[in-house]
């Protein structure tokens, strides 16, 4: 599937899209540590290193509370998570990235993608949520699947380590998004894919409008990081994509 670019086209509400976005921020001394039955990041990701724009980050008291919205069947009608796993290119044999995969709603969809060679890693900072992804690890036979606990400063990912990385519903969560960005552009191989899905402007779910981005704010964030960035075509009601490759001729 090609990229197209498109036109320069949870006080937070507790909806099930707000809730994983929270995760992502959270837990300001977590590091990545390794738990057995499928909850540690594989073992090529060690720790990386960060630095620029802010994000915004909220408490998250009682993620479990919250955690059966997030696997709500409702949720499919706007997230659209085959379409968005579509646009992230997977190939069989890739490694590809969760980062603040909430309770691993994508999960299932990502292991598909990546087939029985490939491996899926599922990062978030909150304990409860990589213990729910677990859990469902288990449940669902997800064999190509690890979930783990990374800061909310370092993926927790190694140079040159991973294909793709996704992350939904969280980039505007995160401070120092630029120099966050810097280390995925490290942690993905020649060839690789950061695909960001977040809130449009308009959108009536989400955080407050002083907290969201616009998808041209995410294309500068990336492109200041090093990725060539595009706005990517889809048909989510809610939210936009922006793509990040990593260039042909690296220069950092």
């Amino acid at each position: 599937m090609s990229l197209i670019v498109k036109p320069a086209n949870r006080v937070i509400r507790m909806t099930p899209k707000a809730i994983p976005l929270l995760a992502l921020v959270t837990a300001l001394s977590a590091a990545c540590n390794g738990r057995s039955s499928g909850s540690e990041p594989a073992p090529a990701a060690p720790i990386a290193t960060q630095g620029q724009s802010s994000g915004s980050e909220h408490g998250f008291p009682d993620p479990q509370t919250y955690a059966h919205r997030l696997d709500d069947p409702a949720r499919d009608e706007w997230q659209r998570p085959k379409e968005v796993v579509e646009l992230l290119q997977c190939g069989q044999g890739m490694t590809a990235v969760d980062l603040g995969a909430g309770t691993g709603y994508f999960l299932g969809y990502l292991s598909e993608a990546v087939g029985a060679e490939g491996r899926v890693l599922a990062l978030d900072t909150e304990q409860s949520m990589v213990d729910a992804m677990v859990a469902r690890i288990e449940r669902e036979a997800l064999q190509n699947v690890r979930a783990g606990v990374v800061a909310p400063d370092k993926p927790a990912l190694a140079p040159r380590s991973v294909d793709r990385v996704l992350i939904v519903n969280t980039w505007h969560h995160i401070s120092e998004r630029v120099a966050y960005a810097e280390k995925l552009l490290a942690a993905l191989r020649p060839g690789g894919l950061l695909l960001i899905v977040d809130f449009t402007m308009e959108s009536p779910e989400g955080p407050p409008a002083q907290k969201r981005l616009t998808h041209d704010t995410v294309v500068r964030e990336l492109e200041a990081a090093g990725f060539a960035a595009e706005v990517v075509d889809e048909s989510l009601p809610y939210q936009y994509v922006v793509a990040g490759r990593v260039h042909n001729l690296r220069t950092r």
